[in-house]
This record gives structure tokens, C-alpha cells and sequence, in this order.
């Protein structure tokens, strides 16, 4: 259903804007500042299991930078909402509230506030104190098994790595503080583009996995509640590196050709 039903409000509503969807693909005008990012249900195996780790997940840029978010984790009643009023102004009140609407009803609450994860949870200042989680793609190559060591490395350090299988609900459970760290090769822009925002307006930290600034288009990602994103990055960077210096392809991936940003 959210797959029909997220781009025709989109279209109805923004007939101007780009649309980028997991299932869709790239649809729309190429030349707009405004593109949104969706995926109509992050973790699908989760879903087709009755795992409860799933969601709903629709994020927009403007000009290639995070403006507004919406993540509706089902089951739970997790809604998180946030946008960047100073990229989008007034316009931002339309997009979030449509797509709430339609994918829960009178269930949702907006407020321009941000919430800092301090005030959610006490910050973890120590990876040895920390409970974190990561993911593995379908591709068993290099990047997997560089990412199954780090799996084993932190596993040794840490309180434990999870592994639960949705990108959104990952990041976001960084930003509700329940989690402290997330690491990922080989996403995907409407995996993360949402969450970015929401983990960054909560006070987290958002880079790639060699600390580069991100932008939503690369294929890596490292989020963490700002105070262990150091310590995480000794040993996931230089990992990383390495993979590169293997010819591994970090280039940015599943930009729409045309579409201007300011990164």
C-alpha cells in the first residue's frame, strides 16, 4: 500500500518536486531543489517475518541537504517527525503532516522543538558501556567481511552488537538514546536520508565510515550519540580505508543526474 500511496500524495501535493523510492525508482522534474527520498517499508524481511523492527520511511532534501523527516516505526507507535524550517520554511508544514496522515491516521504529533538525546537518556561516554548495532547487506564480498571483523572487534569491546535489519529504525533508536552507535556499508539514500536528519536534530553524529562528511548519496554510514563517535572511528575508519585502497566503490550512489546540491 505505501509504496502506491506515499508518491501519489507526493505528486498530488508537490507535482514540481523529484521523487527517488526503493520501488519506484527516480520519478518527476530533475531540475527541483526538492527531492524526497522513500522507502515505502525498511526491513522487509522483518516485515514478512512479523519481526518487530520495520518501518515506514520518508525523507526530503533540499538541495541535496536533509530538511525534513518522517520515520513511522509500525507496531511499536514510534512516529519520529523533524524538519529544517530554515531550509524549507512554510513549506515544510505540508510535506511531513500529508504523509502522517495518510500512513496513521489522527496518531501523530509535530512540534518544531528538537529533543537532545541527553535529555532522552544519560549520554554513554564509553564504547565499553555502549550497546550498538550494525548491518550486513546481500553482497558477500570484501566490505561483509570487513564488516563481520569490526562486528567481532566491537562485540569484544562493547555491551554488544545487534543486528536487526532496518537502516531507519537502527539510526533512530541512536537518536531515542537506546542505542548508542549504528555502522552500515552499502546503503542506499531512502534508507538513511530520514534518520540522518532525526539522529542530527537529536544531537547525534552523522559521518561516513572513513569520518568524511556524509552526504545521503554515499554508501556509507556511522551515526553515534556524538560521544563515543571518536572511539568507534579508530578502528572502523582505517578499515574502511583499507577497503578502499582494494578498488572497493564508495562513490556516491543513485543521484539523480541533473539534480543540483550544494555539497
Amino acid at each position: 500500500m505505501s509504496e502506491v500511496a506515499i508518491p501519489e500524495v507526493i505528486k498530488k501535493n508537490f507535482a514540481d518536486h523529484l521523487i527517488l523510492g526503493e520501488e519506484g525508482g527516480i520519478t518527476g522534474d530533475t531540475s527541483s531543489d526538492y527531492l524526497w527520498c522513500v522507502d515505502p517499508l525498511d526491513g522487509t524481511t522483518n516485515f514478512a517475518h512479523c519481526y518487530p523492527s520495520f518501518a515506514v520511511s520518508v525523507g526530503v532534501l533540499f538541495q541535496g541537504n536533509p530538511a525534513a523527516a518522517t520515520v513511522e516505526k509500525e507496531r511499536w507507535h514510534y512516529c519520529f517527525f523533524m524538519c529544517r524550517w530554515n531550509l524549507l520554511g512554510d513549506l515544510c508544514v505540508g510535506i511531513p503532516v500529508h504523509i502522517l496522515l495518510l500512513l496513521v491516521g489522527e496518531h501523530f504529533v509535530t512540534d518544531r522543538k528538537s529533543i537532545p538525546v541527553k535529555q532522552i537518556r544519560n549520554i554513554c561516554l564509553q564504547v565499553e558501556q555502549s550497546l550498538l548495532v550494525t548491518g550486513f547487506g546481500c553482497e558477500h564480498d570484501d566490505a561483509w567481511n570487513t564488516n563481520f571483523e569490526l562486528f567481532k572487534e566491537f562485540t569484544g569491546i562493547s555491551r554488544g552488537v545487534r543486528r536487526l535489519g532496518g537502516a531507519a529504525v537502527d539510526m533512530c533508536h541512536v537518536a531515542l538514546g537506546v542505542t548508542e552507535g549504528y555502522w552500515e556499508y552499502r546503503l542506499k539514500p531512502w534508507d538513511i536520508t530520514a534518520a540522518v536528519l532525526i539522529i542530527e536534530e537529536a544531537g547525534g553524529v552523522v559521518t561516513r565510515m572513513d569520518g568524511g562528511k556524509l552526504c545521503v548519496f554515499d554508501k556509507s554510514v556511522l551515526v553515534s550519540n556524538g560521544a563515543i563517535h571518536a572511539k568507534l572511528l579508530e578502528r572502523i575508519a582505517p578499515a574502511t580505508e583499507k577497503l578502499k585502497s582494494k578498488g572497493i566503490d564508495f562513490s556516491l550512489c543513485y543521484k539523480p543526474e541533473n539534480y543540483v546540491t550544494d555539497l
